[in-house]
């Protein structure tokens, strides 16, 4: 078994020096490869992920192939076409949509190669050997409920939610409106998809502030959507109204801390990562996880109290 603290103290440390245009970490051979798949590393979680899962390999003397699939499912494909081809032992995938990975992890099944995904859940079961993900509809209710007491439990207030494709992305609202939708007073004028990007984001919010400029909060399916709201309300001059996001970056630990952005959940997307991996080595030697397929992992939520002790999804004890 990896040790945990060792590599998340790598993460922490490590100077992310992986290529999000999928170049090879390692001289890979085939027979101790093992492909890790992101969406794009200019998302600090999606290159934590990364990150983690590229030490937690080689701590167990694997070595990797870090590519990034840019949330294309064509693109996804082709780098599941490169695992299968050079041979590899497993692939670790944060994938690029709940329907559009279900064939590329088939393919990758019916040629013995195991797929363990982390943090995004497919809509099949059977396929992937483990599904790691942080339990979005437990983090929501988190934010959620820190979301309507900043609001003082009344307030026009926005929703960005991320993208449409990704299974996460509903859950989070669904977990928001669980405790929104209980206070008469929380009234939601706009909610749009920014498809989780913080410049979509920005400008989605442009627009929503030019037909409602009494807005008092927004709450964001992810932390970069947050950066972008942010962003966009401090432009307006309007940068008091609340605003809670979701993943626990370090951009937003620091606008927490500066007093701007209120909260976010952590989800704790190293640690995720390298259970996958673990679970990934274990089935590799013995056939089995000795888990269930589908694991889920509590989200932790994130306020001017604890900031301060959150660094690269890690929050210290």
């Amino acid at each position: 078994m990896v040790k945990r603290l060792f590599v998340l103290l790598m993460v922490l440390t490590v100077s992310f020096s992986l290529f999000a245009g999928g170049q090879q970490e390692g001289g890979a051979d085939g027979s101790k490869l093992m492909v890790i798949i992101t969406p794009s590393h200019d998302n600090p979680f999606f290159k934590t992920e990364a990150v983690a899962a590229d030490a937690a390999a080689k701590e167990l003397g694997y070595t990797t192939l870090v590519v990034s699939h840019d949330d294309d499912a064509n693109k996804q494909d082709q780098h599941f076409d490169t695992a299968i081809a050079s041979g590899a032992v497993a692939i670790i995938c944060d994938n690029a949509g709940a329907d559009a990975t279900i064939g590329a992890i088939k393919k990758a099944k019916e040629a013995g190669i195991p797929t363990f995904l982390i943090d995004r859940e497919i809509n099949e079961t059977g396929l992937a050997v483990s599904q790691i993900v942080s339990n979005n509809y437990q983090g929501a209710l988190l934010g959620g409920e820190k979301f309507v007491e900043l609001m003082g439990e009344s307030g026009k207030f926005v929703e960005l939610v991320g993208k449409e494709s990704d299974t996460n992305a509903g859950i989070r609202s669904k977990g928001y409106h669980e405790i929104i939708d209980q206070y008469p007073g929380m009234e939601m004028v706009a909610r749009q998809s920014a498809n989780w990007s913080q410049t979509e984001a920005f400008e989605k919010m442009e627009s929503i502030l030019q037909a409602n400029p009494d807005i008092e909060g927004v709450i964001c399916g992810n932390d970069t959507m947050a950066m972008g709201a942010m962003a966009a309300l401090n432009a307006a001059g309007m940068g008091d109204v609340i605003v809670v996001g979701f993943d626990g970056s370090n951009d937003v630990r620091d606008s927490i801390i500066n007093g701007e952005i209120k909260a976010t959940v952590l989800q704790t997307c190293a640690t995720n990562a390298i259970m996958a991996v673990e679970q990934a080595d274990q089935f590799i030697k013995t056939g089995s996880t000795g888990k269930p397929e589908k694991q889920l992992t509590d989200c932790v939520l994130i306020d001017s109290s604890n900031a301060k002790k959150l660094d690269n999804f890690v929050l210290a004890d």
